[in-house]
């Protein structure tokens, strides 16, 4: 059950002291008696109300892998739970709207860089993940804070990585240049593809760019990503090298995601950077498929950016306690993460989870290509570098001026977040 929004005001006292609450219902079929279950986690405040429901929204792919689970913590605390389909498209901007009324699901299932439009509108609440969170991925539980507080219980990490068709390159190659050579001295007629398309496409190119030591934003003495710490304009290194790979041809906005996909599903491209989500598509298309590292090529390691899926609780939740305990204890475990991990094959974020699903060679050449990667900026101030980031770097591609582009570039994004 959740609040409306006028029974708020106590709740907000009690979070300020660092409280998780149970919030009485006006209805006397609703009192609670403490349940029986044990959570596993020094995280939780108070046990969960055995009377207690929740309704938890997930994108559609992964409902079935959570059927079980819910089963389970029912039978084991009596709270029910209800595992919700909604359409992965409109799930963020129904949440918001739905919480803002005071209605909604207890959880919803999410992406890390909604963070920022979620605190914004104040419809998360912290998650109390006690000693559990050195169970996960660092850069799981870094994407899963914001401004010093975590707010999301991180069940997948997303990163882009190199796939090289192994009988055409059979060794990985020890830096871009090096990747370069390898691919054209295989005969292949694209040596490397990576997606762009008339608009450019800068998720693709960041970790060429970090390899340059050009990140978008700098970080406060929290590690927070600061706003007014643009050090965009710190790559035109990259620009210039950017502009070559244009005039290379080793690069085009010619290539969209989906011809990017048939150069190396047909054997027409030695490597590919992409993520996981293009893998079946490769090894289903008979392609020998090894999974590298990003070469790098400038004189830093290329980091990707990491993307992280997880759940965060409803701020106007009645049962707050139950939905962190069923987050921290339940979907916090290696069986759970592993079943979500088999019903899309993301890499799991809890490390023991991580580890066992990269058992498999190609997973595990996502989890070694994300170990420098850093979550993607989920600060609103992004929204800003997205408009012109990408329109900047087709245009270098295409042949315009590096250094006055990439300058313009920063002008722009600098004046739209101070307006």
């Amino acid at each position: 059950m959740l609040k409306t929004k006028k029974s708020l005001a106590m709740g907000a006292m009690l979070a300020t002291a660092g409280l998780l609450i149970t919030a009485c219902s006006s209805s006397t079929d609703d009192a609670t008696t403490s349940a029986s279950s044990e959570p596993t986690s020094s995280a939780m405040a108070s046990e969960p109300a055995a009377s207690s429901s929740l309704v938890v929204w997930v994108d559609s792919e992964r409902a079935d892998a959570l059927a079980q689970t819910a089963a389970d913590y029912e039978a084991k605390t009596g709270v029910q739970v209800e595992i919700v389909p909604r359409d992965n498209a409109t799930l963020k901007d129904d949440f918001i709207q739905q919480a803002n009324s005071g209605s909604g699901p207890d959880i919803t299932m999410g992406a890390h860089d909604w963070l920022g439009e979620l605190t914004a509108n104040g419809v998360v609440a912290p998650l109390e993940l006690g000693d559990t969170a050195a169970n996960y991925l660092p850069v799981a539980l870094d994407a899963s804070t914001y401004e010093g507080t975590v707010y999301e219980l991180p069940y997948a990490v997303e990163n882009l990585a190199v796939l090289r068709n192994a009988d055409l390159v059979p060794e990985a190659a020890t830096d871009y240049n090096d990747m370069i050579s390898k691919g054209t001295e295989a005969g292949a007629e694209f040596p490397f593809v990576v997606e762009q398309g008339a608009e450019g496409n800068p998720y693709h190119l960041y970790p060429f760019q970090t390899s340059f030591d050009a990140q978008v934003f700098g970080r406060d003495d929290a590690g927070a990503y600061d706003p007014t710490q643009l050090t965009l304009g710190d790559g035109q290194d990259f620009a210039a090298w950017l502009g070559e790979q244009g005039a290379d041809g080793n690069m085009s906005t010619e290539i969209t995601g989906d011809i990017a996909k048939e150069k190396f599903t047909s054997g027409d491209a030695a490597f590919w950077l992409t993520g996981p989500w293009n893998l079946t598509s490769a090894t289903e298309a008979g392609i020998n498929v090894e999974v590298d590292a990003i070469p790098a090529p400038g004189p830093s390691v290329a980091a990707p950016f990491a993307g992280v899926k997880g759940f965060f609780v409803n701020e106007y939740s009645e049962n707050k306690v139950a939905a962190n305990d069923f987050l921290v204890n339940y979907i916090g475990t290696e069986e759970v993460q592993l079943s979500l991990f088999e019903s899309g094959k993301i890499l799991p974020a809890l490390t023991a989870a991580a580890d066992t699903a990269a058992a498999d060679p190609l997973v595990a050449g996502f989890l070694a290509a994300g170990t420098d990667a850093v979550p993607m900026p989920a600060i609103p101030a992004m929204g800003q570098v997205w408009q012109y980031w990408g329109i900047a770097e087709a245009a270098i591609l295409d042949g315009a001026d590096p250094a006055a582009t990439w300058t313009k570039l920063t002008s722009d994004v600098e004046a739209a977040i101070a307006g």
